[in-house]
């Protein structure tokens, strides 16, 4: 018989258990062998582990969820009354006062209520300044790796915060936000139009380091697809299937881009054929740079500005072309006016004489009409018949 896998709790479940132990991504990640990326993916739904890493997460998770019972149970306790000895000042006007020290129960807060004051809903604005803050610094190093401009790393990574902003309501209710800014701060950075702007038409000056330069040489030299597929599998740390995935291809394709991307870096740093020491050569040329990105105010005030300038334009040629429409129809002809016909031949007039010498009879009809004009048209008299 086919044994069933280990059952596990819902992907928001996991999350709560690994943060209600005080555990961090990257310390289940240890534990279970696997990169924090795959736990990140685990607790957001996108990816379910399989075989002997889903029993040990299935059980890894059961012993979370019986610390997480102790300590409801605890907490579901009446708070325990501690004894407070509060000495009372002494009267000055008596000279017998003493200090009273009568002891008080008072209770502890209850950690329900320090939970409910730590969790306070964020607004989203705060939200979206931790998020920035979270992913920005690695999207800018990422992105110059796909670009091979830092400029234009830093333009790709604050143009998709801002379009996550424009559709925060969107992005905030997604599984993985991250990949959400990731996979547009991608696509904007490897869009072919930038060549045709006049700041990109030169090439940066290249890092310093020689072996920097080179590795970001033999990168640059990829096609688009492969070098984003490699990055995301060597440098970020996805599964095979969440980098087919967010690069919209199959996982049999997204094989076959990194393994031909990872046989032309080995051809030409034969060091860095080993996947470990691709990735850490990756993140030591994204880190040389020391990109900065902008602050979150700013790329949320740039986006507002945005928004309303392409809403003005939006409106400004909505009314253009009501303008353009209401012209027409008041210049436009009330009736039909058929057009005018072409011109047709008429048959039986004689041809037009090219100029040249009069003959015989034309000089003498010259003549008679000449004679004619001199002395008057001649009087029409009736004759008797």
């Amino acid at each position: 018989m086919t044994q069933s896998p280990a059952p596990l709790p819902p992907p928001e479940r996991r999350r709560h258990l690994r943060e209600a132990a005080s555990l961090t991504q990257d310390q289940v990640a240890e534990r279970m062998d696997v990169t924090r990326e795959t736990v990140r993916a685990w607790e957001s739904g996108r990816t379910t582990p399989r075989g002997r890493r889903r029993e040990a997460y299935a059980k890894l998770l059961a012993s979370l969820t019986k610390a997480d019972m102790v300590t409801n149970t605890q907490e579901a306790a009446p708070p325990p009354q501690v004894t407070v000895c509060l000495t009372k000042k002494p009267d000055p006007s008596r000279a017998d006062s003493a200090p009273d020290t009568t002891p008080v129960a008072a209770p502890l807060p209850s950690p329900a209520t320090a939970t409910t004051t730590e969790t306070t809903p964020l607004t989203p604005a705060q939200a979206f300044d931790a998020l920035y803050a979270f992913c920005a610094p690695a999207l800018v190093r990422q992105a110059y790796l796909l670009c091979g401009r830092r400029e234009l790393a830093r333009e790709s990574v604050e143009r998709a915060f801002q379009l996550a902003w424009q559709r925060w309501p969107e992005v905030a209710v997604d599984r993985d936000p991250a990949g959400w800014v990731r996979a547009t701060a991608y696509e904007c950075a490897l869009s072919p139009w930038h060549r045709f702007r006049p700041r990109y038409r030169h090439p940066e000056p290249p890092p310093a380091d020689a072996s920097d330069r080179a590795l970001l040489d033999v990168l640059l030299a990829l096609p688009a697809p492969y070098r984003r597929t490699l990055l995301l599998y060597d440098g970020v740390g996805l599964d095979l299937p969440e980098t087919a995935a967010e690069t919209e291809a199959s996982t049999p394709a997204a094989a076959n881009r990194l393994l031909h991307a990872r046989a032309a870096v080995a051809a030409r740093l034969p060091e860095l054929a080993s996947p470990a020491a691709l990735h850490r050569r990756l993140a030591e040329v994204a880190s040389a740079e020391r990109l900065r990105a902008a602050e979150p105010t700013t790329v949320r005030v740039g986006s507002e500005h945005r928004a309303r300038f392409w809403t003005r334009a939006a409106i400004a040629f909505t009314v253009a072309i009501i303008g353009a429409t209401a012209l027409t129809v008041r210049t436009a002809p009330t009736r039909y006016e058929p057009a005018v016909p072409p011109g047709e031949t008429v048959q039986g007039v004689p041809p037009r004489a090219a100029p040249g010498t009069l003959s015989d009879a034309e000089l003498n009809l010259r003549a008679k009409l000449r004679s004619d004009i001199q002395h008057g048209p001649q009087r029409l008299i009736p004759l008797p018949e």
